[in-house]
């Protein structure tokens, strides 16, 4: 075991697979004053990924939530349904979303009528919704992290060379000395996203999970590699890219939890300019270009890490447009559809509320009674009134 386990270390740790030509490991020793990245350094992100979730919480407990009463956010309990065997059987293991005549067919059998379990599958539905004062914790923590990571990132780079010589980190030349803020902000990105892949149960969920966890995956792997094989400077654009565009995003979904509709479009506004100035330019005409096209023309016989990097690059890139098309249906629907539309001064901020309405989001759905009228029109049959409680706003 112990010679296969040597074997397979020599051959990930190939150096025709992560070096360019006419350079070896040895060549990334520290010497003459010059430190270099270490991969065992890299062990350090787990621990520091439980530090993550310990600021996490403690900046969602104790600067979001009083941030969020004093915007008018408060913690509504919603109605909850009455316990009912059979209905949570056939929600949790048939569907959450039973049609007309599945509905019929739990009406018969429990005897209710079809309105009562209409509105237990609705109530039962909303309750695994996120409240609005999660939506904005979790936009607060990330909006605190991305601001904090992007001014480190241009203080990281802000007197260091920038795209038009990328390519120089593929070819291994100049081998570039690494420094205490590249290294805190390297083991700060990557224990974020760890953290993230540690709360992707609990976090909210929304229809682009999927590439969230591919986007978190791939994210590791370019931070993880160029870190090892100290191509730095390129890790360090990629993340300052990223960064800069989404505490814009988050900031806009604060307010926009908090219904201060003309703040959310601003800042929403911004949010679309710089995600398609970073995102959609900078990214794939500046690093891209100099990954994909500039090395390999200045350096033909690239190593197979000229693949295993641009790969995820690749990746990142279709994410981008992917969110992009998001974008613009999110700007189509308010700035060119509300314009078409013009609804009239009373409809207007129902309108506005709707157009900046986050696609990826499941949106809860508004109770048509009170429990205790359900109980009188009902009869209270079977035990399955409900008591009345107060509703929530549905808009996202």
């Amino acid at each position: 075991m112990a010679y296969i386990l040597k074997t397979l270390n020599s051959w990930f740790w190939w150096e025709n697979l992560w070096m360019p030509a006419n350079c070896t490991w040895a060549d990334l020793e520290d010497h003459d004053g010059l430190v270099f990245p270490k991969p065992y350094q890299l062990y350090a992100a787990i621990p520091y990924a439980f530090v993550m979730l310990m600021v996490r919480f403690v900046i969602e407990r104790y600067i979001a939530i009083p941030l969020a009463k004093a915007l008018g956010i408060k913690n509504v309990t919603r109605v909850k349904p009455q316990p009912n065997a059979i209905f949570e059987n056939y929600f949790r293991k048939c569907t959450k979303h039973p049609s007309q005549s599945e509905i019929q067919g739990l009406a018969k059998k429990c005897n209710r009528s079809v309105h009562s379990v209409e509105k237990w599958f609705r109530r039962r539905r909303n309750l695994e919704l996120p409240t609005m004062l999660q939506k904005f914790q979790e936009a607060c923590w990330r909006f605190s992290f991305y601001l904090t990571s992007s001014i480190a990132g241009f203080i990281c780079l802000y007197d260091k060379p920038w795209f038009y010589d990328t390519w120089q980190v593929w070819v291994g030349y100049p081998f570039q000395t690494l420094l205490p803020s590249q290294y805190w902000y390297y083991m700060a990105e990557i224990s974020f996203y760890f953290s993230l892949l540690f709360t992707l149960r609990t976090d909210i969920k929304r229809k682009d999970f999927m590439a969230h966890v591919i986007h978190h995956l791939a994210a590791i792997v370019l931070m993880a590699g160029s870190w090892c094989s100290n191509y730095v400077r390129m890790g360090t654009l990629v993340m300052l890219v990223h960064d800069t565009a989404d505490f814009w995003l988050e900031s806009a979904k604060m307010f926009n939890y908090a219904h201060w509709e003309k703040t959310c479009t601003v800042l929403f506004i911004i949010f679309s300019v710089v995600f398609f100035i970073t995102r959609l330019i900078l990214f794939p005409f500046w690093i891209l270009h100099g990954t994909l096209y500039l090395c390999a023309y200045y350096y033909p016989e690239m190593a197979l890490a000229y693949f295993i990097f641009n790969a995820p690059l690749l990746i990142l890139q279709g994410l981008h447009l992917y969110w992009g098309y998001l974008v613009l249906k999110i700007l189509n629907k308010f700035l060119f559809l509300k314009v078409l539309r013009r609804p009239a001064p009373a409809r207007a901020k129902a309108d506005g509320k709707k157009d900046l309405k986050d696609d990826r989001s499941d949106e809860e759905e508004e109770d048509s009674l009170t429990d205790n009228e359900e109980s009188t029109k009902n009869g209270n049959k079977n035990g399955c009134g409900l008591s009345g409680h107060q509703r929530l706003n549905n808009s996202h």
